[in-house]
């Protein structure tokens, strides 16, 4: 059975895999919003904005439980 260390390591570097695809989701929908306003979609534009701050803040909730698991 791996160590706590092994296995923190482990854990925050899926974290950073998940927190990229996370960025990498996030800038595709911008896109799509950024079309979506400019061709009328004002609605599902507001909802992508929503998807957005709900990405931008679980990234930072992310983003702090790898630090933490990094520092042990």
């Amino acid at each position: 059975m791996p160590n706590n260390s092994d296995s923190n390591v482990a854990t925050a570097d899926a974290l950073t895999l998940l927190l990229h695809n996370q960025h990498a989701l996030a800038a595709a929908i911008e896109e799509v919003t950024k079309w979506l306003s400019e061709h009328g979609g004002d609605t599902a534009a507001d909802n992508a904005v929503g998807a957005m701050e709900t990405i931008d803040r679980n990234a930072k909730a992310i983003t702090a439980a790898i630090m933490r698991l990094r520092e042990s």
